[in-house]
């Protein structure tokens, strides 16, 4: 439900780019009637629906089994699925394959059922099953576009509000100015001006800000005491069935208490975005070790892993809008570009710095995010 949450998906409009989903399913499998659900606390909540039989009684039947399904892909014909609840259904062919999350969450199913006995081939299932696979990367992109654009318009918001108080000050002085003894016509008019400017922006950045806490209810990162290795190991935790696909292994080598003083979901955010990074661009059966440094009153949080590595032309373009990089997942993984993106964002938010290193290709590359404690 919570990843369903961030997905911003359950109850929303129908959107034509599911609709195209569901027909193509249908066309696979040359049947008229094809659905997309998503499993809510409710039931299922029905993204797309297309044909003439795709009656009310249905589809919560056909959800429900790939639900409780052990398979990712669940077919069937009459004699096993047209009776529940004595109940008779409008449908003789069943196949449905389970939508699952980047961490391996069941999100939902897209589904087609059929008037007419028929055996589906193995290369039908697989493309039902791809469809499924291609749904759940479009989720994924979309809220990582999403949180980009909001973590950006949060950036933004917070610059906005640092740049208040010199032009706050700027009106305040030249109001002194202008109030001189002794200061001449031209002294008074160019102060006058000033004042007026200032106040002028002055006015406009509020606005702005204005706007923001509207749609946002707070723009400004909430700054809260967070611990640290607890943070890293909840985001870890978050990772588990990703990392354990590949045989990866996480290591914290972080014994003492880090506190710092931070906004908990845009840390969290961006501790994940880096260590998903590092999984999808490590080689199976290897480590993922995260160190820190203190230093002052600062803490740098190195996350290293051993995988693809990146030459000198990476490092410099690494947290620029889709830029593309000589390297690529390990296991073909899906990429957007942002992931970097926003997590630098969220540094920026905490007046924190981020950068990376690495000896080359298939050498390995470090990430390190230095983060102020207060």
């Amino acid at each position: 439900m919570q990843k369903l949450y961030e997905y911003e998906i359950l109850n929303t409009p129908a959107e034509e780019s599911f609709n195209n989903f569901a027909k193509l399913a249908a066309e696979i499998f040359e049947v008229t009637d094809a659905a997309i659900g998503f499993f809510d606390k409710h039931g299922t909540f029905i993204k797309a629906l297309i044909g003439k039989h795709a009656a009310p009684e249905i589809n919560p039947y056909l959800f429900n089994l790939i639900k409780t399904a052990d398979e990712d892909v669940v077919t069937g014909n009459a004699s096993e699925f047209v009776h529940a609840n004595d109940q008779s259904f409008l449908f003789q062919f069943f196949a449905g394959a389970v939508i699952k999350s980047a961490e391996g969450q069941n999100l939902g199913a897209i589904i087609i059922h059929g008037q007419h006995f028929q055996t589906a081939t193995q290369n039908q299932l697989n493309m039902l099953n791809r469809l499924a696979v291609m749904i759940s990367e479009k989720l994924e992109t979309r809220m990582a576009f999403r949180k980009t654009l909001r973590a950006q318009d949060d950036r933004l918001h917070v610059l906005i509000h640092d740049l208040k108080n010199p032009m706050t000050t700027i009106s305040l002085q030249s109001e002194l100015v202008s109030r001189m003894p002794g200061a001449d016509e031209r002294t008074i008019t160019i102060a006058e001006k000033i004042n007026s400017q200032s106040k002028r922006m002055v006015d406009n950045l509020n606005q702005i800000l204005s706007s923001a806490r509207r749609e946002t209810g707070s723009f400004k990162p909430q700054k809260n005491k967070i611990n640290l290795r607890e943070l890293l190991s909840k985001t870890v935790k978050d990772l588990n069935v990703i990392s354990k696909n590949k045989n990866q292994a996480f290591t914290i080598n972080i014994d003492t208490a880090v506190e710092i003083f931070g906004d908990q979901i845009k840390l969290q955010e961006l501790f994940f975005q880096l260590l998903h990074n590092a999984v999808k661009f490590s080689y199976a059966d290897s480590e993922i070790r995260i160190s820190h440094q203190m230093a002052e009153n600062r803490v740098t949080i190195a996350i290293k892993d051993h995988g693809v590595g990146l030459n000198e032309s990476d490092l410099e373009s690494l947290f620029m809008k889709f830029s593309r990089l000589s390297s690529a997942p390990t296991q073909h993984e899906n990429v957007n570009g942002l992931g970097l993106i926003t997590a630098r964002m969220f540094v920026d938010m905490h007046k924190g710095r981020i950068w990376a290193t690495s000896e080359g290709k298939d050498k390995g590359t470090t990430f390190f995010i230095e983060l102020p404690l207060k």
